[in-house]
C-alpha cells in the first residue's frame, strides 16, 4: 500500500516507517524534515495533492505539551480535522487516527479535548476509518520512557503523593501490529483502546523500570502534590512534559478494558518483561 504517514518524525512514526517498510508497504512521510509544516495544513486544498496515489493515511501527529507555534487546537484537531475531509473528497477510505487513551466523553484536559475533537470529526466522515487510543507507550526511543527510566533509576525514586496513581502500559510492538492490522481489517469504523494486561500503580512502574536495568527496589520520594504541582511551572521550560496538566492527567489515572484489543489482535498484548524495555520486538510481516 502507499501510506501517508503524518508525524513521521516522532517516536510512534518512526517506529511505524520501519516496520511498515519491512512488510512491504512504501511511505509517504509527512514531516518538517520532509518539508510539511503540520501547523500549515488546515484546509482541504492543502492536503489533495498530498494524497495523490494514496491507498491509507495514518495521522500519528500529537504533542504533550504546548510551546511557542505548537498548539493543541492546531496540531490535534485543525490540521488532523481538514486532513479526514479531504480524504473523503479525493476518495482515500482506509484512514487511522493514533489518537490517546481517555480521549472520550470523561476528557477534560486540553490536550484529551483536543484529539477527541479530530476523533470526533473522522467517525462522522463517510470513511473506513479507526481510531486508536493507545496507553502510555514505553520501548526505546520514547521519550515519556526515557523521562520515568531516568526518574527510575535515581536513588530515591520521586512519586507524586503514595505514588498510586493507575497505568497500562503497552509496549510499542503492540501499537505497531494494532495499526499493521487496521491497515487490511475487513472491519473497520472501530475505536480501539491499545493498553497492556497489567494495571500497575506509578510507583510500581518505576520500581518495574528500575528493575529493567538490572537495579534494586529504591526507597520513594513523596512528593505532595501541590509541590509537583509547582515545579511543572517552572520545569515545562526545560522540558515539555514537565506541564501542570499533564501531572493532573497522571494522578487521575486511565484504566480501560485490554479484551476487545486482544481479540482484535488475535492474541493478548504483552505483559512488560525486562527485555522489552529496550527491544521494539516489531512485526516484520504483513499484518493479516
Amino acid at each position: 500500500m502507499n501510506i501517508l504517514l503524518t508525524g513521521a518524525s516522532g517516536f510512534i512514526g518512526r517506529t511505524l516507517t520501519t516496520a511498515l517498510s519491512a512488510a512491504g508497504h512504501h511511505i509517504k512521510p509527512v514531516c518538517r524534515s520532509e518539508g510539511v509544516d503540520f501547523k500549515q495544513m488546515l484546509s482541504v486544498e492543502h492536503w489533495l495533492p498530498l494524497l495523490e496515489d494514496v491507498d491509507a493515511v495514518i495521522n500519528c501527529v500529537g504533542i504533550i505539551g504546548e510551546h511557542s507555534s505548537q498548539r493543541f487546537t492546531v496540531l490535534h484537531t485543525q490540521a488532523p480535522s481538514a486532513l479526514f475531509r479531504a480524504c473523503a473528497q479525493a476518495g482515500v477510505r482506509r484512514v487511522l487516527q493514533i489518537s490517546a487513551l481517555g480521549a472520550d466523553e470523561t476528557a477534560f484536559s486540553a490536550y484529551h479535548l483536543s484529539k477527541r475533537s479530530a476523533d470526533d470529526c473522522l467517525r462522522s466522515l463517510d470513511l473506513d476509518w479507526f481510531v486508536l487510543r493507545p496507553s502510555l507507550i514505553y520501548g526505546p526511543g520514547g521519550k515519556s520512557a526515557d523521562l520515568f527510566m531516568r526518574m527510575a533509576t535515581l536513588p530515591w525514586i520521586p512519586v507524586i503523593g503514595n505514588g498510586q496513581q493507575t497505568l497500562q502500559p503497552v509496549h510499542i510492538s503492540d501499537v505497531v501490529l494494532t495499526v499493521m492490522k487496521s491497515l487490511t481489517s475487513p472491519v473497520a469504523k472501530q475505536t480501539l483502546d491499545i493498553v497492556g494486561p497489567d494495571t500497575v500503580t506509578f510507583a510500581e512502574w518505576l520500581q518495574t523500570m528500575r528493575a529493567a536495568r538490572g537495579l534494586s527496589q529504591a526507597r520513594t520520594a513523596r512528593i505532595p502534590f501541590w509541590m509537583a504541582m509547582a515545579a511543572t511551572y517552572v520545569g515545562r521550560y526545560f522540558n515539555p512534559m514537565l506541564q501542570p496538566e499533564n501531572l493532573r492527567m497522571l494522578q487521575r489515572g486511565y484504566r480501560a478494558d485490554f479484551t476487545p484489543l486482544a481479540k482484535f489482535l488475535g492474541r493478548q498484548p504483552q505483559t512488560a518483561t525486562a527485555a522489552l524495555f529496550f527491544s521494539q520486538s516489531l512485526p516484520t510481516r504483513r499484518a493479516s
